[in-house]
């Protein structure tokens, strides 16, 4: 049961491609910024924790529930999409935990959509099934994949809570322009992935 490197390597590679730890970071500091230390710091830590047990979930189960529930990738990534896209709203138009922190002050942001689906979104979730799936009966090539998820997290967490420096320097102006940027840019990918979606329905149906 030799470790495989070659396994571990591709995994952790394609899951930071996909989670891309530092494009979190301006989303983060959009939805955290006007939040207090305490939260901040604990929501740095909460959302790669949450992604974490999502991913794993679905790299030991995640065929068996999708073909239980009938749900194929293509459907997570519409969900994901519109999920996405209603957090951009709110970012763009103020109307969420950006622009009205004091409102939303009970909803805690690491859940979601920081811990999913920004981090464990249907990217991410395809690729470790994808990953599993080729290792079948391979216990090397399982615990080189279990590293590669929890490594990619552990990047994710660090890179989160060393973001929060960057609030004392861009205050509450940078904040809200940043929250402004963030949402554009989850807008455009919450459209790729219903985009996605689209299309992987066309060729499933093909």
């Amino acid at each position: 049961m030799p470790f495989d490197v070659t396994v571990y390597t591709t995994t952790l590679i394609t899951l930071v491609v996909i989670m891309d730890p530092p494009g979190q970071v301006p989303v983060f500091l959009s939805l955290v910024g006007h939040r207090s230390v305490e939260y901040r710091r604990r929501a740095a830590w909460q959302a790669p924790l949450v992604s974490l047990l999502v991913i794993s979930v679905f790299a030991i189960g995640g065929k068996a529930i999708l073909n239980y529930l009938h749900i194929g990738i293509p459907a997570l990534q519409g969900a994901g999409g519109l999920l996405l896209l209603l957090v951009a709203l709110q970012l763009l138009t103020g109307l969420g935990s950006a622009g009205k922190p004091e409102a939303s002050d009970d909803v805690n942001v690491a859940l979601v959509p920081l811990g999913t689906p920004l981090l464990a979104g249907p990217g991410a979730i395809a690729a470790v099934i994808v990953a599993v799936s080729a290792e079948a009966g391979n216990a090397g090539g399982y615990i080189a994949i279990a590293a590669a998820i929890v490594t990619v997290h552990l990047i994710v967490m660090i890179v989160l809570r060393y973001s929060t420096v960057l609030i004392r320097l861009l205050g509450i102006g940078g904040i809200t322009l940043l929250a402004k940027i963030a949402g554009l840019l989850l807008a455009a990918i919450a459209v790729q992935l219903i985009a996605d979606s689209i299309a992987g329905f066309i060729a499933e149906g093909g």
